[in-house]
């Protein structure tokens, strides 16, 4: 198991920008693949970013692609992402996982998750 904790998320008006940041504890960071999940209110948690153990693939959702990011250092085992053009849609609690699968977007996949930090964007 690995212990994540986000931070970076805030208010934001649309059309502008934030770089969430997730610290992972453990010296097995390399061999999880990470991911980045949102749940807004009464609805699933669902999809956002994935990226490979290595930070060779990346996998985005529909709704974000092209506008966010994600990207991992692994020797200083975090891993980030990059929100621009952010829309009113976008606002949600923001969480990042990991899991042992060299990469996957499939929520059940992932078995640590981080306790979520909160990205509001107004329009």
């Amino acid at each position: 198991q690995v212990q994540l904790v986000e931070s970076g998320g805030g208010l934001v008006q649309a059309g502008g920008s934030l770089r969430l940041a997730c610290a992972a504890s453990g010296r097995t960071f390399s061999s999880y693949a990470m991911g980045w999940f949102r749940q807004a209110p009464g609805k699933e948690r669902e999809f956002v970013a994935a990226i490979s153990r290595k930070g060779g693939t990346t996998f985005s959702a529909d709704s974000v692609k092209g506008r966010f990011t994600i990207s991992r250092d692994n020797a200083k085992n975090m891993v980030y992402l990059e929100m621009n053009s952010l829309k009113p849609e976008d606002t949600a609690v923001y969480f990042c996982a990991a899991s042992s699968r060299v990469v996957t977007t499939i929520k059940g996949e992932y078995t640590s998750w981080g306790q979520g930090t909160q990205v509001t964007v107004s329009s």
